[in-house]
């Protein structure tokens, strides 16, 4: 029962014993201290109850009472959640900032959302209408870019005894009553609450079959992603991983982003925070922010709530999949979250495993990229979950056990090279070690939207590379001079494509996003570049070294920059140059 209480027995950092609560059930949320700072059971052996605590525990003492709530960790689901920011366990970080200054105090409890303000809320049912789980029974503008849809919460299902009219309501206000069958009346408002932990249910889960255009060369050309896809990025200190997410963040075309911050420093979310603030949304000319939504648990904060955060994230990602949205969850990173698994298991004194880390550091990745998906939900929509989690390996040893069991459970993996980034190789993605398993996915959809040559010059591309990978052995060992001309040839097109193409400044207007058009105009260029080039060297025998006096080279690698994305008619020009190459 709810608001029984019993007495702290031990305290291990952020781990509770209380002894004699028979009434505590895992995973259900408690009140721990005179403070009633959040925890969360974890474990039950005989008469001995562990909690683990979202919350700092210094100062905490034997003796002070633990309330059972007699509900398990939730999180708060309703309007008002896009262009916030919040903790791993869904406290609002601007709120907290007003009631507490810089630092955060202990035991505070606000509102996720704003239950006083007022909604402009349109109902879409009457009384007498037939409701099931995540009907839409309201819809309401939550920002310029999301319309919210108040839904029948999963559990549920009857008729409507009472609708309310069109009006503006606040989050605490009844909008709908719903009569079950078996006659108990349940009042419908703004918000509901979900368990994190818990998976919202759908219908069915549908084929992938459409990719996340992130305006980024090598991931929408060699290395795609689908919409409910699963993707890690691994590297090691400075290799990018945040920017790149940074990058895929602000221009994907997913209708909602959740950048979730899991142990990363301070400085980088107040980065994030500063970037996404005046970022403009290039669809439709809004702030960014009018579609994303922000969790924030940095190195400082404590510990355990850092674990709650991955689950909070898609929790909120699954909420807005109900309604028919294309969500992109960013996870950064996964690596921090599983240090806090391992640092809260050795509290509870747990065998460890590889490295220290739990043995069910598998299952506990599974249960979270398992929850991406492109799903029809239960009110018939269709909506994804994508989920992007970099991975943080020391050293960037990618043998290490998150990396490898990372890998078990995604389908894309782009692989970022320290050798890359130090030489500013930006995205520092490795097209030898990277992969994507979307790609026969997707063909139909690339066959259809872009050409039918798209994903055979795709391979085209991926050959020239690893050609120029097994010369470039020779060639460390005897030098380039004394390779055949052709395969000079094959280097000078592949340093073509890794500048020109591969290669993607994020700080040019131009070059930061590139819509998929003009990456197919670019890869059928330097295509058409290697062409020519063959049947002068082969069939001419024309020098490569004349060739490159010429200087199409270099400006074929130029393009991105010279052609305007919404100037394409200037790769005629281009495709005419290299037509005309004659000596």
């Amino acid at each position: 029962m709810p608001n029984r209480t019993a007495c702290i027995y031990g305290i291990n950092g952020p781990v509770v014993t209380v002894k004699n609560a028979p009434w505590l059930q895992m995973l259900e949320t408690v009140y721990v201290g005179h403070e009633r700072i959040i925890g969360e059971v974890i474990a039950v052996h005989g008469d001995a109850t562990i909690i683990q605590v979202y919350e700092e525990t210094s100062g905490l003492r034997i003796g002070e009472p633990v309330t059972s709530t007699g509900k398990p960790m939730s999180v708060t689901l309703g309007p008002g959640l896009i262009g916030n920011i919040f903790d791993g366990i869904e406290r609002p970080l601007r709120s907290i900032e007003e009631m507490s200054g810089a630092f955060i105090s202990r035991g505070l409890r606000p509102d996720a959302v704003d239950m006083e303000k007022e909604w402009d809320v349109r109902m879409t049912v009457r009384e007498g209408d037939q409701v099931s789980p995540c009907t839409v029974i309201a819809e309401l503008e939550e920002t310029s870019l999301v319309k919210h849809k108040v839904m029948i919460p999963p559990d549920v299902s009857g008729v409507i005894e009472k609708a309310a009219a069109d009006g503006k309501y606040n989050c605490k206000d009844t909008i709908a009553v719903v009569r079950t069958e078996l006659g108990d009346k349940v009042e419908i408002r703004l918000v509901q609450q979900w368990p994190i932990r818990t998976p919202r249910p759908y219908r069915t889960r549908e084929a992938i079959s459409m990719p996340l255009i992130t305006g980024q060369r090598i991931v929408d050309v060699l290395f795609p992603l689908a919409k409910g896809g699963t993707a890690a990025i691994p590297g090691g200190f400075g290799t990018g991983k945040t920017m790149t997410q940074h990058q895929l963040a602000k221009w994907s075309d997913a209708d909602i982003i959740i950048y979730i911050g899991c142990g990363e420093r301070g400085n980088e979310m107040t980065e994030v925070l500063e970037d996404f603030t005046g970022l403009i949304d290039p669809k439709s000319g809004q702030p960014l922010m009018n579609r994303t939504l922000l969790i924030a648990n940095t190195s400082n904060m404590p510990v355990a709530a850092r674990e709650a955060s991955i689950y909070t994230g898609v929790t909120l990602a699954e909420y807005y999949r109900d309604m028919g949205y294309h969500v992109a969850i960013m996870a950064d990173s996964t690596s921090r979250w599983a240090e806090a698994l391992r640092e809260i298991s050795g509290r509870l004194e747990e065998m460890p495993a590889e490295e220290g880390f739990p043995a069910y550091l598998p299952s506990r990745l599974s249960e979270f990229y398992e929850r991406a998906g492109y799903v029809k939900t239960l009110n018939d929509r269709e909506g994804s979950v994508s989920i992007i989690g970099a991975v943080s390996p020391q050293g960037g040893d990618f043998s290490e056990p998150v990396t490898q069991n990372t890998k078990r459970f995604i389908r894309c993996f782009w692989g970022l090279d320290k050798e890359l980034a130090y030489a500013r190789h930006y995205p520092a993605i490795n097209w030898l070690s990277s992969y994507s398993e979307y790609v026969d996915d997707l063909t139909p959809w690339y066959t259809e939207n872009v050409s039918e040559d798209f994903i055979p010059d795709r391979a085209e591309v991926i050959k020239i590379l690893q050609e120029e990978s097994s010369l470039m052995d020779i060639v460390k060992l005897i030098g380039a001079d004394v390779l055949p001309e052709d395969q000079r040839l094959t280097l000078e097109v592949a340093r073509v494509i890794r500048v020109g193409f591969l290669q993607q400044n994020a700080y040019n207007a131009t070059d930061t996003y590139v819509p998929l058009n003009k990456q197919y105009k670019m890869l059928k260029v330097i295509l058409y570049l290697y062409e020519k080039c063959r049947e002068l060297v082969i069939e001419q025998s024309i020098p490569l070294s004349q060739i490159q006096k010429s200087g199409i080279f270099d400006r074929v690698i130029k393009m991105k920059y010279d052609i305007e994305n919404d100037n394409l008619e200037k790769f005629d020009g281009i495709f005419e140059e290299i037509k005309q190459l004659s000596f």
